[in-house]
């Protein structure tokens, strides 16, 4: 069920879905920022231009008038390009921000709706060091890199166009030495694409380090190995700073070694000036202005330099994104699918059959089972003989490779999945609480429920005692996970939850197995609340909360091997009578 690997995206294309995805619904702030870094460009090359007036008509030809005139000339030019600076920024920072705002949605939107196997197939902290490092990199490559390299590449264009005017054979010499440096940008930009890459990689593997270690910090302590979780996470974050340090040298040599040749060719140009001036060919006014130029273009070039490798990264960025935006999720709902509707909630699984890999060993062969409307069915069996699969396909987390899942008649993958999965409450056997309030975990299924619904729901989950009993009862905060609070008083929040939404179908995944006695006599008094008038699916691997069940199936390799309820089955004395015995559930029955 593994998706297939996307095809890389050629840099035309990236950009191409990057400018209609992000770019076009901001498209007037786009132009605006756009108008203003050329703005920015013109007035910075206009000041090299005016030092040859300046040059010449104060400190030459010495015309009057020019003192007051040109000064006042040059602080307007200045005083306009900051303007122009300072819009383009604040245009970039808001458009940048939002197009990160927009990727982490996005991202975490198609994440959440991906297939259960997709999400578990990868560790979450890949998803966060996507979510939180690579918008970053997008937003730096789209918004900033983008504006910034076209004003400076502008610069670069204005500062020649000086050069030009002022002295065009020293320009050509200067233009037949530049690509030099072009050579040494693109050298470091391969460096630094590379080593983004590899940044990339290994920031999801030190979130994945990080988020293993914090949610095991038990098994951590326990075992004494703080130390060695300290090592794992050095070593990540070792391999994580040598890619930096070569993507920052990357970046850091390129601007210094394009200087170094913007510098030789500056001695170059006042060993030519020197020798045009002494044969009258050029002014003190245009060589001063040919050198302000130089220096402009040159630090403009500088500043492309360090531009290349953002746009590495970003690009890199964008590859990671598009990878994930792009992989559709295989259980979706099919063109013209209704409404689910349901006047009994009976559950029908025909001759089912599923792998979890297209390619390897079913784990289920041909499974029917029926659960009508108030029966409660349970499912026993050795680990891995696919009880839980069941369960996960009739919410359809997966979808079924052979055979028919049916709720009233109606296939599972002809109806929508909200209508689906608005039928179905499920506890499982670590229910997962939200760090809010009570309150909210238990109307998690139903936000608009008023707050005696929620109160009388955690009544009959026997919920409603204990929280009153809390500093600040229903809106008392449970902490990460329901850390705050008890294993019984999690399940009981789950089961209230479940209370709340009255769905007709109710599947239960070892809702008891981890409780102790007294949490487990108080949740079993609630399930049994809960299970009435619904049909109900549960598994328990401790086969003393089966022993009520109106049907038992015995699940081995995938194969329904037993059925029967509980006197039936251990009077057959098949695998279902010897789990019993294994567990002295026979002995329990007798006393």
């Amino acid at each position: 069920m593994s998706a297939l690997p996307t095809p890389e995206l050629s840099a035309r294309v990236l950009i191409a879905r990057v400018a209609r995805i992000y770019l076009l619904p901001r498209w007037k702030g786009w132009i605006t920022a756009f108008v203003a870094a050329i703005a920015t460009a013109y007035f910075t090359t206009l000041l090299a231009q005016i030092l040859e007036p300046a040059t010449n008509d104060l400190f030459v030809n010495h015309k009057p008038g020019q003192l007051e005139r040109l000064p006042l000339m040059i602080v307007g030019i200045a005083f306009a390009r900051l303007a122009a600076s300072l819009i383009q920024a604040s245009l970039v920072n808001r458009m940048g921000n939002g197009v990160v705002g927009d990727v982490q949605v996005q991202l975490f939107g198609r994440m959440v709706r991906a297939d259960l196997a997709r999400i578990r197939s990868q560790h979450s902290g890949s998803y966060v060091a996507s979510v939180l490092y690579d918008a970053g990199l997008i937003r730096e490559a789209v918004t900033s890199g983008f504006i910034n390299y076209t004003r400076e590449l502008l610069i670069v264009i204005g500062a020649v166009t000086v050069m030009i005017g002022n002295d065009r054979w020293l320009t050509i010499g200067v233009i037949v030495v530049a690509p030099i440096a072009s050579i040494i940008m693109r050298r470091f930009s391969k460096r630094s694409s590379k080593a983004a890459r590899g940044a990339m990689a290994e920031t999801s593997a030190l979130s994945t380090a990080i988020m293993e270690s914090l949610d095991g910090v038990r098994i951590v302590k326990i075992e004494n190995r703080e130390t060695y979780e300290e090592g794992r996470v050095a070593e990540v974050v070792t391999r994580r700073q040598n890619h930096l340090i070569k993507g920052a040298n990357a970046r850091a040599f390129a601007a210094p070694s394009t200087e170094l040749v913007m510098t030789l060719l500056t001695a170059a140009v006042l060993y030519y000036a020197g020798w045009r001036s002494a044969h009258g060919h050029m002014t003190a006014g245009a060589f001063v202005s040919f050198m302000a130029a130089l220096a402009m273009g040159s630090q403009s070039l500088r500043q492309v330099a360090n531009l290349q490798t953002v746009f590495a990264e970003g690009m890199a960025a964008m590859r990671r994104l598009f990878a994930a935006l792009d992989v559709e999720p295989e259980v979706r709902e099919r063109p013209g699918a209704g409404a689910l509707t349901l006047a009994q909630g009976a559950i029908r699984f025909e001759a089912v059959g599923f792998s979890y890999d297209g390619d390897g060993p079913p784990t289920l062969s041909g499974v029917s089972l029926e659960v009508r409307r108030g029966e409660t069915v349970a499912l026993v069996g050795p680990s891995g003989g696919g009880k839980s699969t069941i369960l996960n396909l009739i919410p359809r987390f997966y979808d079924v490779t052979e055979g028919r899942v049916m709720l009233d008649g109606q296939d599972v993958r002809e109806v929508t999945l909200a209508s689906l999965r608005g039928q179905i409450a499920l506890v499982t056997q670590e229910p997962f609480l939200f760090d809010d309030s009570i309150r909210a975990n238990i109307a998690y299924a139903r936000p608009e429920a008023p707050p005696e619904a929620v109160e009388q729901a955690a009544r009959a989950a026997a919920a409603h005692e204990f929280i009153l009993a809390l500093p600040e009862g229903y809106e008392t905060q449970v902490g990460e996970a329901g850390a705050r609070l008890s294993g019984g008083q999690r399940q009981r929040i789950a089961i209230a939850r479940a209370f709340l939404k009255d769905a007709p179908i109710l599947l239960l995944d070892e809702a008891t197995s981890a409780l102790d006695t007294e949490s487990e006599a108080h949740v079993q008094a609630a399930l049994k609340r809960l299970m009435a008038g619904r049909a109900t699916i549960l598994i328990a691997h401790r086969l003393s909360t089966v022993r009520g069940a109106d049907r038992i199936y015995v699940l081995d390799r995938g194969r329904i091997v037993e059925t029967g309820d509980h006197d039936g089955l251990m009077r057959r004395r098949g695998l279902y009578a010897r789990l019993a015995r294994s567990q002295d559930l026979d002995a329990e029955t007798a006393a």
